[in-house]
């Protein structure tokens, strides 16, 4: 469909590391209210049928074989539509180690639902500038993955391969739910699931092949001509339409780009500081470090003793500066 491959261009930083899988078996009446999470977030309907509630908004019905993909665990509810007040997800899951597993059994009274869910933790500074425009939730129902084999067989077999416990299931389970995450994404590319920009972005003839350029060889003096350029369109056009779907200008959206790379380089290696500003696309170290400072709102050389100085999981907040 495509000559370039965006999805893999924009997917490839987030390094996802760890699942954390379980198993529902709930009879109403149920209602579950999850916080925002730094995951991406899988519900696949295995009987029944359950309510999906964001924010508020009139709730998605979720019938049996449909999956719901929150790329970046968008907080939301999770129940059998009644009135039933909200239990918190901390009160059902206590206990979440990540490479673990559970089964969830809730409720007394009514047809049984049973859920397969699964939350896949990713470095949250690998986060792309465009990924958090996409939908905070996107499903796919049972016709549509019944046109996707390779996602259907993943699925139907996920469902006794998180039961079993053996050597590499943890490893095994991981890169199964990735290969459902990124199925996930791709046929919601392909079919539109969703009026979302982001998603027109990446399908996009050209302003996918200027995303692509920006996200893979960030290193190279862009500047708009030479993106426009790369996109097979006039300046004029590619701007406007770059910042319709994308929500910003091509230059912003690169620097950002650039800075969540400077900030995996200050935090995860040793590269000289010297180095970095070549190495994220800037010849001017005076340039760098201005954009660092009003990007990041520190110095290089701070934020990397600073980090240095913490554990790794503290560094979500400045890394998310970068892509936010």
């Amino acid at each position: 469909m495509f000559d370039h491959d965006v999805l893999t261009d924009l997917l490839h930083p987030l390094h996802l590391t760890s699942v954390f899988h379980s198993r529902w078996v709930v009879r109403g009446p149920w209602n579950v209210q999850g916080d925002d999470d730094e995951c991406a977030v899988l519900h696949y309907v295995l009987r029944n049928r359950c309510f999906v509630t964001i924010d508020g908004k009139p709730p998605i019905v979720l019938h049996e074989g449909d999956l719901a993909v929150f790329p970046y665990g968008t907080a939301h509810t999770l129940g059998d539509g009644s009135t039933e007040p909200t239990q918190p997800l901390e009160s059902v899951l206590t206990h979440r180690r990540l490479g673990s597993s559970a089964t969830i059994r809730l409720g007394t009274e009514g047809e049984t639902t049973e859920l397969m869910c699964a939350s896949v933790h990713y470095d949250p500074a690998g986060e792309p500038p465009l990924y958090r425009s996409l939908p905070a939730v996107i499903v796919l129902d049972r016709h549509m993955l019944a046109q996707e084999p390779l996602l259907t067989r993943t699925l139907e077999c996920l469902v006794p391969e998180t039961e079993r416990a053996g050597p590499g299931s943890q490893l095994i389970a991981l890169r199964a739910f990735e290969m459902v995450f990124v199925l996930a994404l791709r046929v919601a590319l392909q079919n539109r699931t969703t009026d979302n920009p982001a998603l027109h972005a990446l399908i996009h003839p050209g302003i996918s092949k200027a995303l692509s350029a920006i996200y893979t060889d960030f290193e190279q003096p862009w500047s708009l001509h030479t993106l426009a350029r790369r996109a097979g369109m006039s300046r004029s056009t590619f701007a406007k339409t770059f910042r319709d779907l994308v929500g910003e200008g091509p230059a912003q959206h690169l620097t950002r780009r650039r800075m969540r790379e400077a900030v995996r380089l200050l935090t995860d290696t040793s590269t000289p500081l010297s180095a970095i500003p070549q190495l994220v696309g800037y010849q001017s170290t005076v340039g760098f470090h201005l954009a660092f400072r009003k990007t990041i709102g520190d110095t290089p050389g701070s934020y990397r003793q600073r980090k240095h100085r913490q554990p790794r999981h503290g560094t979500r907040t400045e890394a998310m500066a970068a892509t936010s």
